[in-house]
């Protein structure tokens, strides 16, 4: 197994799990999305209450949760670490370079965008992960049967404009991050080729706008229901 460590501790090694994880990441976004747009239901929060009940109680999506949080982390080390690592490499950048001409402004910062999600990602977490499984949350009864109202809880945060500010500015990161994110990860696990690089490349910025515009378009919608 020796080559195998070797192999996953080497430069490309890192990069291969950087896009591995970062995929997997990708099919959370897409079901965290889904399960979030049940927020703009008219039926009192009702069917997210449902909804967010299923997720923390069902034992394989909280034995998935697992394999995300592992993602998470190892995403966001490996990409210090690869940071880090190009920094060594290169201490001292070229007298004259002209970046715009050989990579985009999102690949150039991808360091500055990952910690703009990271520092949300924190943020959120504490809001409402923290306070869904520790936090003090009101009950409300569907058919005789009582459900933790995690959706007054959403409604509540949303409901401060500085916060609403922070996660549109944080999905525009996220947006930035992904139009980059998505198409590298192909092209890292060689599953680039020059008849669907197009279609890839069209997807990932499909994916990269539609998806954080969503996800951002959720807290506004609710900011401006309680005014």
């Amino acid at each position: 197994m020796s080559w195998f460590t070797n192999a996953m501790s080497s430069t490309l090694g890192k990069k291969v799990i950087m896009a591995l994880t970062g995929l997997f990441l990708v099919i959370f976004l897409v079901v965290h999305l889904s399960g979030n747009l049940q927020l703009l239901l008219d039926d009192d929060g009702k069917a997210f209450n449902v909804y967010a009940r299923f997720m923390t109680s069902n034992p394989l999506i909280k034995t998935t949760s697992f394999i995300l949080y592992a993602s998470f982390l190892i995403h966001i080390i490996w990409a210090v670490i690869l940071t880090i690592n190009n920094k060594k490499a290169r201490p001292v950048g070229y007298a004259k370079t002209k970046p715009s001409a050989n990579s985009t402004w999102s690949s150039r910062n991808m360091g500055f965008l990952g910690t703009i999600v990271f520092i949300f990602l924190v943020i959120h977490l504490k809001n409402f992960w923290y306070v869904m499984h520790w936090g003090p949350i009101t009950s409300v009864n569907y058919d005789g049967q009582e459900y933790r109202n995690l959706f007054a809880t959403v409604e509540a945060v949303f409901s401060q404009w500085w916060y609403v500010a922070l996660y549109v500015v944080s999905m525009i990161g996220l947006m930035f991050h992904l139009y980059h994110g998505f198409s590298s990860a192909f092209q890292t696990l060689g599953l680039n080729h020059v008849k669907y690089n197009p279609a890839i490349k069209f997807v990932g910025v499909a994916f990269a706008i539609i998806v954080p515009a969503m996800f951002a378009a959720i807290p506004i919608i609710i900011f401006l229901k309680t005014l």
